[in-house]
């Protein structure tokens, strides 16, 4: 038996682009089959839903809030909810990170700003994963298409449901090239987005917690879900 997790959904309340609220994106994936996923909303410098004005503690506690906000729908359907980010590191690349909490981002004040190796750093000391999100995506918002830089990433998001087979293609190419884990991930932002029940990562037992995710990718103990599919 394989237990369902997806590993990159948003938020209306933790992501501007969001357009459905974490509850509601818990409840669609529930319906689906799923037996959890991770709420990686965007990070400060990202898409962020959260008022800049805001202190930095206050904005990280709102990123917190939106995840507690789904918590009680998650507990009563038995749905493993955990907290994750996705960071925008520059050129409208991003990562996603698996493993800390909110603690973590509290105790790190404009982490945003940081290189990506020293970013990288702390996120790895702290016990986390870090995937690079949708490496090949270019969308007409985007000036101009930039490599991705891989040299903090643990995996390669291989898989993403709201990306064209090309990109998807490159994707699985550079993470086989370099060696790297791989996920999927739907990227979805709404409770009716079609990638939902699509996209990824399958587990032989549940993960419960944020480390128990980060310990089961790292032992290759997951599978990708690929078109609905358990590749």
């Amino acid at each position: 038996m394989w237990y369902r997790y997806e590993t990159h959904m948003h938020s209306c309340e933790g992501s501007a682009c969001g357009k459905s609220s974490a509850a509601d994106m818990v409840r669609a994936y529930h319906a689906a089959g799923y037996a959890g996923g991770v709420l990686t909303d965007h990070f400060v410098s990202g898409n962020s839903a959260i008022p800049r004005k805001l202190s930095w503690e206050a904005r990280m506690q709102r990123y917190y809030e939106a995840f507690l906000s789904a918590k009680p729908v998650a507990d009563e359907l038995g749905f493993d909810l955990l907290f994750g980010m996705e960071h925008n590191y520059g050129h409208w690349k991003e990562v996603l990170i698996y493993g800390v909490g909110i603690a973590f981002w509290k105790a790190n004040p404009e982490i945003d700003r940081l290189p990506l190796v020293e970013f990288g750093r702390r996120v790895h000391a702290a016990g986390g994963l870090i995937s690079h999100a949708h490496p090949y995506r270019f969308r007409s918002y985007m000036a101009a298409f930039y490599e991705p830089d891989l040299s903090v990433c643990d995996a390669v998001e291989v898989f993403n449901y709201s990306d064209p087979p090309e990109a998807n293609a490159k994707s699985a190419a550079l993470a086989d090239r370099l060696g790297l884990l791989r996920t999927s991930g739907a990227d979805a932002h709404w409770d009716d987005y079609a990638g939902i029940g699509r996209a990824g990562l399958a587990f032989p037992h549940r993960v419960r917690t944020g480390e128990e995710f980060v310990a089961a990718l790292r032992a290759g103990e997951s599978r990708l879900i690929v078109d609905g599919e358990v590749s």
